[in-house]
């Protein structure tokens, strides 16, 4: 029997049963029974009101499992049986240790609203729940701000801990519970969980990307092989990964944790989507990435590089073939300036131009450069101009520096290595002869009212076109998704901004048995993002293909 609840009903159910013969489960989500929480000063009126008489029967009865800081997380019936998944918080206080002395309590720097006690008062970090079992546990609140802000949601607060404590082989092994792509995301990540870290209201927020990568780059430079832990056995069903960047190989990896093969379908030369060819050289070493993602294949990932779908094999074979389809393919499509001349030469893609320059290929790189743009695209496509030699870089931005979306250290970066930014500046027309491009005619711009993004819109300034003499412009305005390979008949429903549109509960699309996540649902987001939703749609295949076995 199990019984939920270890309050006065709950323990007094579970000695009832335990005494009639039945074998007891009882789950708490507290870190103690009793259903109350007495003060920290001890002080009780009256008979001891706080105390259950049957608490330390509960605990001794040998028919009596208590499992307490518990979270069920799944439940399943078959024929009158039942089978759950549990999730029990780490205790923090050694309890065999712990000799009630209550310095723990009287040191702690935490003060925060009394959450046991309808936020009446203040209470710490660590706390106590029953004096009958003196049971002490450090409880803040279940997801700290800067693990709430992660995309991935991860556990910072243990992994950190972990480090701070020496334990790097843990501290990396709690990462990949929820990101397979350490060293990869612990050098490009623009962190927002760092912005959110309740240290920067004191002085400096906990540098939680930068100790990520160091507990990645340990493993690598001591030369420790990452362990691969896999099933025994993997079920008969495969899966079907189009597209094997951060979202596709992270969705690999957890579902190969689970039990399940998969084949990843990719169009380019080598695994990596935008890490291998949107992300410069300088920022993610190609052997550093290629490390990271042999690693990932190995746990059961089937690789088919130069592997066109649509071209090479059909999407509809593939949906034949396989008992579910995941697409992450990214967004590698550059938008548009929707201006006059732009199909000139001369004229390239800021995401083509990454691309070449990941690729080694050929770039003309003479004369001046000129990037449209201000995000971190952009600020890539102008240091990856600076290194191939271009003489001049400049960077044009419609607003100014404040309203830039690029990561301020990147801009800063740029601005170091001599790039040259001007703001308040909108093009209008590519100029050139013989179809060559020779320079960009330009707006002069001002702010007006916020738009919807918040950010004040910018508007023309009549009269005040000029023209920049350039022999190259790179527009780093936007991408999307590139859906060319899915066939009109698919029933896929795609939304306008072309990305597909999937249930956020379990990340299928409205065709059963298809997922999507990554850049290719969100639209052009950071990696970290669709790492998270290659995860999550990796448990929502499971639960697919488990429902669909049991039918």
């Amino acid at each position: 029997m199990i019984i939920f609840g270890g309050d006065p009903a709950g323990v007094a159910t579970a000695l009832e049963q335990a005494e009639a013969g039945m074998q007891v489960t009882l789950i708490e989500s507290l870190p103690g029974l009793g259903g109350e929480r007495i003060p920290q000063t001890r002080i009780i009126s009256g008979e001891n009101d706080f105390v259950d008489p049957n608490l330390e029967a509960v605990m001794r009865h040998p028919n009596i499992r208590v499992i307490d800081s518990a979270e069920v997380q799944r439940t399943e019936a078959n024929n009158g049986n039942f089978r759950l998944k549990i999730k029990r918080r780490t205790p923090r206080v050694d309890r065999e240790k712990c000799d009630d002395c209550k310095a723990c309590i009287k040191v702690c720097p935490i003060n925060m609203y009394d959450d046991f006690n309808e936020g009446v008062g203040f209470r710490t970090a660590i706390d106590f729940f029953n004096p009958k079992t003196g049971q002490y546990n450090i409880f803040k609140e279940d997801m700290p701000i800067c693990q709430a802000t992660c995309p991935a949601n991860l556990d910072i607060r243990s992994y950190v801990g972990l480090i701070a404590d020496g334990k790097y082989a843990e501290s990396l092994a709690k990462i990949r519970e929820r990101l397979p792509f350490a060293l990869s995301i612990g050098r490009v990540c623009p962190h927002p969980c760092e912005s959110a870290c309740n240290r920067g209201y004191m002085d400096e927020p906990i540098s939680i990307c930068t100790l990520k990568r160091f507990v990645a780059d340990w493993e690598m430079k001591e030369g420790i092989k990452a362990p691969v832990e896999v099933p025994d056995e993997f079920h008969k069903e495969k899966v079907a990964i189009i597209g094997a960047g951060p979202a596709g190989l992270t969705c690999g990896y957890f579902l190969a944790k689970a039990g399940y093969k998969s084949v990843c379908f990719e169009a380019l030369p080598e695994p990596g989507g935008m890490f291998r060819y949107g992300i410069p050289e300088y920022r993610l070493p190609t052997p550093t990435l290629m490390r990271e993602i042999d690693w990932i294949c190995s746990h059961g990932i089937e690789l088919r590089c130069n592997t066109r779908v649509g071209k090479d094999i059909s999407f509809e074979d593939i949906q034949k073939q396989f008992d579910a389809v995941f697409l992450g393919v990214g967004a590698h499509k550059g938008m548009k300036l929707q201006i006059k001349g732009e199909d000139m030469e001369g004229v390239i893609d800021g995401v083509d131009f990454l691309r070449d320059a990941n690729m080694g290929n050929p770039i003309n790189a003479k004369g001046k450069v000129i990037i449209i743009g201000g995000g971190n695209v952009a600020m890539d496509a102008a240091r990856v101009s600076w290194r191939e030699g271009f003489d001049e870089v400049h960077v044009l931005y419609r607003r100014t520096k404040k309203e830039m979306p690029a990561s301020p250290w990147e801009i800063e970066a740029a601005e170091h290595e001599g790039i040259k930014f001007q703001y308040l500046v909108a093009p209008i027309e590519v100029v050139g002869e013989n179809g060559r491009m020779t320079g960009l005619k330009c707006l002069r711009m001002q702010l007006g009212e916020p738009d919807a993004s918040g950010r004040r819109r910018p508007v023309p300034i009549e009269g005040s076109e000029f023209v920049v003499e350039a022999e190259t412009l790179i527009p780093a305005i936007g991408q999307r998704p590139d859906l060319a390979f899915v066939p009109e008949n698919s029933g896929l429903d795609i939304t306008r901004w072309n990305t597909f549109a999937v249930n956020r509960a379990n990340y299928m699309t409205n065709v059963p048995g298809i997922f999507s996540a990554g850049d290719v649902e969100t639209g052009p987001d950071i990696a970290i993002r669709a790492c998270a939703g290659g995860r999550k749609a990796a448990e929502g295949i499971v639960r697919y293909i488990e429902a669909k076995r049991g039918k």
